[in-house]
């Protein structure tokens, strides 16, 4: 069996780092990991991408197609709309928070514009690897449907508009 050495040296590293187990416990606090077993979130913290972000920059704008799903390891993120005149603040999302999920299900444009609030570090996960994941029809897929089904139920139900008498 032949082993990529960029694969083996890239998990060593990630294995010794001490950084790493705390990340663990924040990604199986994400609502789009719960469920997960600590192997399958291993993996994904070795195969997606971590990014920092300083104060200030910004992760996408409202409007732009979305490619990513974004979960908050450190720092938090302000979710803003751009296209009210005062730029309203929606929400700050800390450590284990999630955004840009519809990213995962369908092609759509950015509601909101995301800016990180002060020095943080996202881990991104593209359309592109959660399509190879359902094509592959993996455990980690499936469960991040599920989740993906839950979160959005949840959101129609807060956003709904009250039905009136």
């Amino acid at each position: 069996m032949f082993l990529d050495a960029k694969i083996v040296r890239r998990y060593f590293t990630w294995a010794l780092d001490a950084t790493r187990e705390s990340y663990l416990r924040i990604l199986s606090d994400s609502p789009l990991f719960k469920g997960m077993d600590k192997k399958l979130l291993r993996k994904l913290l070795i195969d997606l991408i971590e990014k920092k972000y300083s104060a200030g920059d910004i992760i996408f704008h409202e409007g732009e197609s979305g490619k990513a799903v974004y979960v908050v390891l450190e720092g938090s993120v302000k979710i803003l709309k751009e296209s009210n005149p005062e730029n309203k603040t929606l929400t700050v999302l800390g450590p284990s928070a999630h955004f840009g999920e519809l990213a995962l299900i369908g092609h759509t444009t950015r509601f909101a514009s995301a800016v990180a609030e002060n020095d943080s570090i996202l881990l991104i996960m593209y359309t592109s690897y959660f399509d190879d994941l359902i094509r592959c029809t993996s455990a980690t897929s499936s469960q991040i449907i599920l989740n993906l089904a839950e979160i959005m139920s949840e959101y129609i139900h807060r956003y709904q508009p009250e039905c009136q008498p």
